[in-house]
C-alpha cells in the first residue's frame, strides 16, 4: 500500500496520506514520504497549488507513539532518536512554508498534536464541520511544544495556551473563529470546496503567487518598519515583470490577461 498518494489535476497536486490503520500518524515512513514528495514539487513550475488530505477516520493523529516507544530501547533512552524525529518533523513543517506553491490542508475527523501542527503550518485549511482539533499531548504527559510553535502563529496566545495545558479539543466552528482554519463545510462538500479554492488560486499569475508566498512568511519575522521597506522592494520587482504589465494592461483595457507563457 502506498503511504502517500499523489493525483495531478492540471496545475493542482492532490496529496493524500494513506495510513488509515495508524490514523495517518507522522511515522518515520510518512515523514519521509511527505518530505521527498514536497521537495520534488519545489522545483515543479507546472504545479501551482498543493492540497493535503488523509484517508480513514482522521486527517492526522500526530506522531506515531508506538515508534516513539520503541526508540526508548536505545542505550541513551531514546534521546538521540527523539531529537532526530522532532528535527525531521520541523524540517517538514519548514518545507511546507518554503514551497513556492500554496498548500491547502483538507481536514476531516481529527487533527491532533503534530497533526494539528500540520494544519496550522499549511498556508490554508478547509475542514468538515464535524472535525475536531487538539494539541492534547499533555493528557499523556507530553506537552506539545513543537506543535505549539505553529499553533501560536495561527491563533491568539491565551486560547493556544488553554488548548496546550488542558488538552481539550475544539470544534471546526471554533477553529474558524480563532483562525486555525479558513472554513468549515459539510463532509459531503469538503473535497469540492478544497478543490475549488485550489483552482481559484491556481488560476492567478503563478510567479505573483510564488513571490507573494515567500514575502508573506519573510515579513512576518520583521518589525512593521522593516516589513514595509522589504515589501516595497518586493512590489517593485513584481511590478517590473512583463506578465504583471500584461495583467495591468488587460485590466485597463477590460479584457482577460494573456498569461499563456506563465
Amino acid at each position: 500500500m502506498t503511504i502517500l498518494t499523489v493525483e495531478q489535476r492540471g496545475a493542482v497536486a492532490h496529496l493524500t496520506m494513506n495510513a488509515p490503520e495508524r490514523l495517518n500518524a507522522l511515522s518515520d515512513e510518512m515523514l519521509a514520504a511527505l518530505q521527498t514528495t514536497l521537495d520534488d514539487f519545489a522545483n515543479d513550475p507546472k504545479t501551482r497549488v498543493i492540497t493535503l488530505a488523509g484517508t480513514g477516520k482522521a486527517f492526522c493523529a500526530g506522531h506515531d507513539l508506538r515508534q516513539m516507544t520503541a526508540m526508548r530501547q536505545a542505550p541513551d533512552g531514546g534521546a538521540a532518536a527523539f531529537k532526530d524525529l522532532f528535527d525531521r518533523c520541523t524540517a517538514l513543517m519548514t518545507r511546507i512554508q518554503s514551497l513556492p506553491q500554496p498548500v491547502i490542508a483538507q481536514v476531516h475527523g481529527l487533527a491532533t498534536a503534530a497533526g494539528c501542527q500540520l494544519v496550522a503550518t499549511c498556508d490554508l485549511a478547509v475542514a468538515t464541520d464535524t472535525c475536531r482539533f487538539g494539541v492534547n499531548g499533555v493528557n499523556i504527559g507530553l506537552f506539545c511544544s513543537t506543535p505549539m510553535v505553529a499553533l501560536t502563529r495561527n491563533i491568539p496566545r491565551k486560547q493556544a495556551f488553554e488548548m496546550l495545558t488542558t488538552g481539550e479539543f475544539i470544534g471546526a466552528d471554533r477553529a474558524v473563529d480563532l483562525g486555525l482554519i479558513n472554513k468549515a463545510v459539510p463532509e459531503a462538500e469538503l473535497e469540492d470546496t478544497t478543490a475549488a479554492l485550489a483552482e481559484r488560486i491556481a488560476g492567478k499569475l503563478g510567479p505573483a503567487v510564488r513571490i507573494g508566498k515567500e514575502a508573506f512568511y519573510q515579513q512576518l519575522e520583521m518589525s512593521t518598519a522593516q516589513a514595509y521597506a522589504f515589501a516595497g522592494d518586493v512590489m517593485v520587482q513584481n511590478t517590473l515583470r512583463g506578465d504583471t504589465k500584461e495583467g495591468i494592461d488587460a485590466f485597463l483595457e477590460k479584457r482577460p490577461p494573456d498569461w499563456s507563457q506563465d
